[in-house]
């Protein structure tokens, strides 16, 4: 909650011109930003090109941002948008190397689980689902965001964000009961 907070402050700060909270903001969210084109992709090239580009249409419309809370969803439909525009909606399909995409999750548990899983489980079992499942669940669980905001990043009805978190979870069941937990 502190960190949406401080975020939504350094928001309204750079659109009021200060420049020190722009900075500060950028390396709050380009990580995250490109992690989420890297889990669309999972081609680094074609992310850092799209978080790029998303980073100059996030300058120019921030002053417009009518609510600072939003900025997440916002700054993650854009880099979805740019993903789609400069790559097309196949670029969501590509699979190259599934370590690199997922190399920045950590340790985590996944929803509703009560085990525990290290690096190396969870980015596998995240490998394991589609580009829009794996976008879905990092979203939500890693990034906290909520299912509206899930479906503003990208650019779908909050039901079918339910749906694909429904499917991934049980995906992600099936996937990691035969992972060795001893």
């Amino acid at each position: 909650m502190r960190q949406r907070a401080r975020d939504a402050y350094l928001v309204v700060a750079a659109q009021t011109g200060d420049r020190a909270a722009f900075a500060l903001l950028v390396p709050r969210w380009h990580g995250r930003l490109l992690a989420h084109a890297l889990r669309l992709t999972r081609r680094r090239d074609v992310a850092e090109d799209a978080v790029q580009a998303a980073w100059v249409e996030i300058v120019r419309g921030l002053p417009m941002l009518r609510d600072e809370r939003a900025f997440p969803a916002w700054a993650f439909r854009i880099v979805t948008r740019r993903l789609m525009k400069s790559f097309g909606r196949g670029a969501l399909e590509i699979g190259i190397d599934a370590a690199e995409a997922e190399a920045e999750v950590g340790d985590a548990a996944v929803a509703g689980e009560s085990v525990i899983l290290d690096r190396t489980d969870l980015g596998r079992a995240m490998a394991a689902l589609s580009p829009v499942q794996r976008a879905a669940v990092a979203l939500h669980y890693f990034e906290g965001l909520s299912v509206a905001e899930v479906a503003v990043a990208l650019e779908v009805p909050a039901g079918t964000v339910k749906t694909r978190l429904m499917h991934a979870r049980a995906h992600l069941r099936t996937y990691l009961k035969g992972v060795d937990h001893a």
